[in-house]
């Protein structure tokens, strides 16, 4: 008589095959992707490309990256390429993608690859560990799709499907090692890569976290909370601390040929690295602090952002620049012909959007 552990192996085997055969049909396509059908091939992905796509991703969606990938693989096409960028342009490129640390971090790693690696990725997870601004699911991602290593990964569509798939009701985050045990147990041997991507496409079009379409999943039958009838309820969560609200002064200063003001903010923090306005500290009762002297013109309106942790309203002003003005240290005159509002994170963007509108 086969033990409980062996017909447990010979499932899970069973429902890996399933979900790839699903994927092979319905794979999303994607531009840093290799294909299913180009995989049966032998194409392999580009490590590099796997890499900086999951970077982008982090915290934010497919829909929001694809653009910015496109952008840095034609300005950067090698690890190379990116690892001798100057701060400045990979910053400005990143503008609006938010989390501005990926961006620096991206660059370290780049250096370190082309540096000590000669420009190759390594392939194994524990490798992948050691670079900057790779963690352990990026680690996993990037040795499971660009390596077809048997790493598990685990991100939030797969929670979600791991949760549901075992009906599991205990709360995110604390649940967040049973969930990886139950992916851990899914994850073949043969075609690893596919089947990472597979379960999270799963998760992004179908076991979505309203309205799941069960009716064609191709883990409808083994799906425990399809059967309880729970799984709009999961994965279930730890109530959100609600986010304090920070104020703050930005100043937008343009010259009268069309030069503007700008600052570059400090490595470390919030926008570290990127150019905005000079500013106050953002706090709950920030105090004025212009970038020098003159007739400043409350615009009026206020700027609203919502970073991670806390949401900003932020008062813009507006002054002439004198044609003879000299910036403090941090502080820099971009040319009219060089300044691209782009290149701004969305909060300050939203200031000079302001500006301009009023």
């Amino acid at each position: 008589m086969r033990d409980q552990s062996e017909n447990s192996g010979e499932t899970s085997v069973a429902m890996s095959a399933e979900l790839l055969d699903w994927y092979d049909t319905h794979a999303r396509k994607m531009p840093w992707r290799v294909a299913p059908s180009d995989g049966k091939a032998g194409i392999r992905p580009d490590p590099y490309r796997i890499w900086m796509s999951e970077v982008m991703l982090q915290q934010t969606t497919v829909a929001a990256v694809k653009e910015y990938f496109e952008r840095f693989t034609r300005r950067w096409p090698t690890v190379h390429d990116l690892a001798n960028a100057e701060d400045a342009d990979v910053m400005g490129e990143w503008a609006g993608l938010g989390y501005y640390a990926r961006a620096r971090n991206l660059l370290k790693c780049a250096r370190v690859v082309s540096r000590d690696h000669d420009g190759q990725f390594p392939d194994s997870y524990d490798a992948l560990l050691k670079l900057p601004g790779i963690g352990p699911y990026t680690a996993a991602a990037i040795s499971a799709i660009a390596f077809d290593q048997p790493a598990t990964v685990l991100d939030g569509n797969v929670e979600r499907v791991m949760a549901r798939l075992h009906d599991i009701h205990d709360t995110l985050p604390g649940v967040k090692p049973v969930l990886k045990a139950c992916a851990e147990e899914l994850t073949p041997d043969k075609r690893p890569g596919d089947y990472a991507q597979a379960v999270m496409d799963l998760g992004a079009t179908i076991c979505t976290p309203k309205s799941p379409a069960c009716g064609i999943c191709p883990w409808r039958d083994p799906c425990a909370a399809r059967v309880a009838g729970t799984a709009a309820e999961l994965p279930r969560k730890e109530p959100k601390k609600p986010k304090p609200t920070r104020h703050g002064w930005a100043y937008l200063a343009r010259r009268a040929d069309g030069a503007w003001l700008l600052e570059r903010r400090p490595d470390k923090g919030l926008l570290g690295g990127m150019l905005g306005w000079p500013g106050s500290d953002w706090c709950e009762a920030p105090t004025q602090s212009p970038p020098f002297a003159g007739d400043w013109q409350d615009l009026g309106a206020e700027v609203r952002h919502t970073f991670t942790h806390f949401h900003l309203i932020l008062k813009v002003l507006h002054c002439e620049l004198p044609a003879d003005h000299q910036p403090v240290s941090g502080h820099v005159v971009i040319e009219k012909h060089q300044f691209r509002p782009s290149d701004l994170p969305t909060v300050m963007r939203k200031a000079f959007d302001l500006w301009r509108s009023s």
